[in-house]
């Protein structure tokens, strides 16, 4: 999906943005002060943790359900998460009066499972990891008849990411940077798309450089396995459409190791009250351990993309 033509674009982020207000969260924008250690630069935090569901995937998740016919939704919609993305597409639905399958990974834990279950979703357990469950639920699309939500190759998901950008720069129009952690790559292209003139750079654990490794070769690449904690931030492989958006959009990728995110998650909640999943504090984790190495006086901005307790 190189073509520039079938991409997601600008325009498609502002109407998104028309379409899911009434139903998601604008969330808050923290500056950093007084805070032990003191990140470099001018630090300020959208903090997605706070977003409905816990996670920026409620955007995405609203704005396909909220495009697609209501008839369409209504026969039911089904998709693959570790979590995040299932919730938001379990409480979209649900919002609609429509019936949700969630296939996650036998890695996810049980507390989102139960979570999932709560919210209505039926959940099934499929393989070990996100791309095992991925499979299985199109297998249950095709069968049933469902509409299958991608968690991050969809142009419709990806521009109701990017209005957690156009919020961020309505409330910080001087940032200079923008720290993005990368799981499939759905949120970094949308913010990257609302965004432009500003550098966004994205965070991926060491353990599962999926979009760092594509980037590198020019292609796809299929990691050959995953070790990280960080559930949220680990499929295999990433889809065209959003390598393509990053290397348009986005000017690098950093890593870090889950030692370093687990000291964001920690360095989150001690000195600012805020509790964020492993993937939620790698971008303050890319600051902290200097993966991004801010210059004097630049403006950065963070995206605590979600909550959760298990980096505390």
């Amino acid at each position: 999906m190189d073509d520039p033509t079938s991409l997601p674009t600008l325009d498609d982020v502002r109407a998104a943005a028309a379409r899911v207000a009434r139903h998601v969260r604008r969330t808050p924008l923290l500056a950093v002060t007084g805070v032990d250690p003191s990140p470099p630069g001018d630090l300020r935090l959208k903090l997605e943790c706070l977003q409905v569901t816990g996670s920026f995937k409620a955007r995405g998740a609203a704005n396909r359900l909220l495009a697609l016919d209501p008839a369409v939704v209504g026969r039911g919609v089904v998709t693959a998460s570790g979590g995040n993305h299932g919730l938001a597409v379990a409480w979209a639905a649900r919002r609609q009066g429509a019936r949700a399958v969630v296939f996650v990974p036998g890695s996810a834990p049980a507390v989102r499972r139960e979570a999932l279950a709560r919210r209505g979703a039926e959940v099934v357990v499929a393989g070990d990891v996100w791309d095992d469950a991925h499979a299985a639920a199109l297998v249950r699309a095709a069968r049933d008849g469902l509409t299958y939500v991608h968690p991050f190759a969809d142009p419709e998901v990806v521009a109701g990411q990017g209005t957690v950008g156009l919020e961020l720069l309505a409330d910080a129009p001087d940032v200079d940077t923008v720290l993005v952690a990368v799981g499939g790559g759905g949120l970094i292209g949308g913010v990257a798309l609302a965004l432009p003139g500003v550098r966004v750079v994205g965070v991926e654990p060491t353990g599962a450089p999926t979009l760092h490794a594509s980037l590198a070769a020019g292609a796809l690449v299929t990691l050959p396995r995953i070790t990280t904690a960080a559930g949220s931030l680990a499929p295999r492989r990433t889809a065209p459409l959003n390598l393509a958006l990053a290397r348009r959009h986005v000017e690098r990728v950093v890593l870090v190791d889950d030692d370093a995110l687990r000291a964001g998650a920690r360095w989150l909640w001690s000195e600012l009250g805020v509790a964020a999943e492993l993937g939620g504090a790698a971008a303050a984790a890319a600051l902290l351990t200097g993966a991004y190495a801010p210059a004097p006086g630049e403006r950065v901005v963070a995206v605590v993309c979600g909550a959760g307790t298990d980096g505390l």
